[in-house]
């Protein structure tokens, strides 16, 4: 079974699951185990299918570190936190958790855009 571990331990997913925001974007780390990669790639891609299925889902990509360190970036796009949430807590996703390799832990965290004046629009 996949571990959890929260980016911000003060705040983790399940406490930012009750903010309202919109839209939002789902930031997810992914440390495994070399000999489990393959196994996570296959468990991954079925859950991405599962979430574009989703109300309120706009898209995702996953990224891998580069070189030998096994490490995955997911982010995510959502058009609000109600909808992520009721994607996050759907039974069948829940049920999704437990296919991960054991080796695998997750740090997922939600996020908005931030307008900074001649740099980038919120």
């Amino acid at each position: 079974m996949q571990t959890f571990r929260p980016l911000d331990p003060a705040f983790p997913i399940d406490r930012q699951l009750a903010v309202d925001a919109a839209p939002v974007v789902l930031v997810n780390i992914f440390t495994l185990e070399q000999a489990d990669e393959q196994d996570f790639l296959r468990t991954w891609q079925d859950d991405a299918k599962f979430m574009k299925e989703q109300p309120g889902f706009i898209s995702t990509q996953l990224h891998r570190a580069i070189g030998e360190s096994v490490t995955y970036l997911n982010y995510a796009i959502w058009e609000s936190t109600a909808h992520f949430r009721a994607a996050f807590m759907h039974p069948e996703f829940r049920a999704k958790i437990s296919t991960y390799p054991s080796t695998a832990v997750a740090s997922p965290h939600l996020f908005q855009k931030v307008a900074v004046p001649g740099v980038c629009v919120a």
